[in-house]
């Protein structure tokens, strides 16, 4: 047996290849971590209204702007934590699914980040900017954790326990 059993993992000592990752730990994990960015989305949400942000945009519904409502704020965050667990789950147990949950998840927050940065003119700069705090709040908890707990399924990862 190596010295060094976790070299292969991304986490400290590597998990043996009966614990690898499943559905169920990627589904905890973002579920989790997607309470934790809207907890922390909503605060700055209510710092941000504190200072004035109107947080007014126009929806694809509706032609006037509407406010941004608290409760989006807390709740897209976990639905979007839960959405990466399912999806990093496609990739369990293939190579490189570490780098491609991370990739993939940094490009689809940066592809998220067009909804405030193309808003109308009406729409407020100071809201565009701290709406896409809110947007980088949400990568920051979630893309790397669940990149994280997925690179443990990959192949040579886990070492045998003796």
């Amino acid at each position: 047996m190596p010295t060094r059993p976790w070299i292969g993992s991304v986490t400290p000592v590597a998990p043996p290849p009966e614990a690898s990752p499943r559905l169920r730990n990627l589904v905890y994990a973002g579920f989790v971590t997607g309470i934790w960015a809207g907890v922390i989305c909503l605060i700055g949400y209510g710092i941000g209204r504190l200072a004035g942000v109107p947080f007014e945009v126009k929806s694809p519904m509706s032609s006037d702007l509407t406010v941004v409502p608290w409760f989006l704020v807390l709740f897209e965050p976990i639905v979007v934590g839960l959405l990466a667990g399912l999806l990093a789950s496609l990739l369990l147990g293939r190579r490189f699914a570490r780098r491609l949950v991370f990739w993939t998840g940094t490009l689809l927050a940066l592809a998220s980040l067009l909804s405030p940065l193309l808003q109308p003119d009406e729409v407020l700069w100071s809201t565009r900017v701290w709406l896409c705090v809110l947007h980088a709040i949400t990568w920051f908890f979630i893309v790397p954790q669940v990149a994280r707990i997925v690179g443990d399924s990959e192949p040579g990862a886990s070492v045998p326990r003796t």
